[in-house]
């Protein structure tokens, strides 16, 4: 090597170690259409989560029951479980652009409408629980559309974890302002105006879709029925060991960690004494443990250590369910909705990171209708069974159970992750991953 080469390497090892403006943490923005959804996403979640609180606070309004609570919560999310690996066989044969344009402007006459009704004093509690029908047979498609479409959106697919990430701080940052802003809307101007705030805000992620230059990406064509595919997607996420135990990790997290939201409403009303104010308080501290989360996944460079911390944060969970039962004081409450939101956010979106980093392209729509349906299907019959439970024995006592199935839970995955363990191995990156069907079938042989 010549002198002029040694001094060169050096100088060179120095700007490769250099960090450029969007290197690790935010590297996914460097990513002009990933750009243009992060902001457009980013103004329409925050109307999503005030629509969440708002309607779980007029719920309770007008039946003063935390049966309802569930009733509605789980009839608005079993439509998108049932339709869900069906929806993941369509969303893979069209343009995921075009049927995500559509999905957003059908939630947004949903919202709209809702807000019509409620504003002119009409709302009754048949009319809500067909709107929320309504809207879980759009989150069906919308979904797996959005968690599939990301690929596309970020063209290094290095850059697909991170991707997840910002997208889940962009999710959670929206949870943490937007259950307060509701908070104080409904106190100020009533449920309503948080459904019109939603409806107009889904319009930003409209724009940002149709302004998106996509490369021309025509869908699959595949062999077989509707049935043969709906057969060979099943059959992949009940084969491979990782990606099965993944999804059933994230469905227990789903039955027993997301009930508690629905539930927020007795906690602010009956144990802690407050009103709409401080269900916004706690729902944004529940959120400000999630944006804690995800600020922490935007920091990995891949994916590796993720199965540990599946495990580390729904022991989170489950503890921190387990003290916000027993809380009678607001700022305990809040502290511990903290912990058990970052639990819940971690779970959820490490689980989203692994499942994109082992699946195959040619099955990624499908098994993300999986994940998708771990959630709207789980979630809603946790909501249904914790309703009932708090309508008997209470809402602490109902939390405190759900907690303990969790800590239960993670004590199963421990002894999972001895067979799991080399999935994400501490040298392998999503990249490695991504196509490795061969290889993630012979994870459970790995250690």
């Amino acid at each position: 090597m010549s002198a002029t080469e040694q001094e060169r390497q050096p100088m060179q090892v120095a700007r490769e170690r250099e960090p450029g403006r969007f290197d690790h943490a935010w590297r996914a923005l460097r990513h002009r259409n990933f750009r243009l959804y992060f902001f457009g996403q980013g103004i329409s979640v925050m109307g999503s989560w005030m629509t969440r609180v708002a309607i779980t606070w007029l719920v309770y309004r007008l039946t003063k029951s935390a049966l309802m609570l569930g009733v509605v919560a789980f009839l608005g999310q079993i439509v998108a479980s049932v339709l869900g690996p069906v929806a993941g066989v369509w969303v893979e044969r069209w343009p995921r652009r075009t049927m995500l344009v559509w999905t957003q402007a059908a939630a947004a006459a949903q919202s709209l409408a809702l807000a019509g009704l409620t504003l002119s004093g009409r709302i009754n509690l048949t009319e809500i629980i067909i709107l929320a029908i309504l809207q879980g047979l759009i989150n069906a498609f919308d979904m797996p559309g959005r968690q599939s479409f990301l690929v596309q959106m970020v063209e290094d697919r290095n850059d697909l974890g991170n991707a997840i990430a910002i997208n889940s701080t962009v999710v959670n940052g929206a949870r943490l302002i937007g259950p307060a802003l509701a908070g104080f809307v409904i106190a100020w101007a009533g449920e309503g105006w948080c459904f019109l705030i939603d409806g107009v805000s889904y319009f930003a992620v409209i724009a940002s879709l149709i302004a998106m230059r996509l490369p021309s990406h025509n869908p699959v064509t595949r062999r077989g029925g509707m049935q043969e595919q709906l057969q060979e997607g099943w059959d992949y996420v009940t084969g491979v060991r990782p990606v099965r135990t993944t999804l059933l990790v994230f469905a227990l997290v789903s039955l027993m960690g997301y009930p508690v939201m629905v539930l927020l409403p007795v906690f602010a009303a009956e144990v802690l004494h407050g009103n709409a104010t401080t269900l916004g308080w706690l729902s944004g501290a529940s959120g400000a443990g999630a944006l804690l989360s995800a600020l922490s996944l935007t920091v990995r460079k891949n994916a590796a250590g993720l199965l540990q911390m599946v495990l580390i944060a729904t022991v989170l969970l489950g503890g921190g369910l387990v003290g916000f039962g027993l809380s009678h004081v607001l700022w305990l409450s809040m502290l511990l909705m903290v912990i058990g939101g970052f639990g819940l956010m971690q779970v959820a979106s490490a689980c989203n990171t692994i499942l994109q980093a082992l699946v195959t392209e040619d099955k990624r729509a499908r098994v993300m209708s999986y994940y998708t349906t771990a959630f709207f299907g789980a979630a809603p019959i946790g909501s249904l069974l914790a309703g009932a439970l708090a309508h008997r024995i209470g809402a602490p006592i109902t939390v405190m159970i759900t907690g303990g199935f969790c800590l239960l839970g993670a004590v199963w995955f421990s002894m999972e992750l001895r067979h799991i363990g080399g999935a994400l191995h501490s040298n392998s990156s999503e990249a490695s991953l991504i196509g490795a069907e061969e290889e993630a079938a012979r994870e459970g042989e790995a250690r």
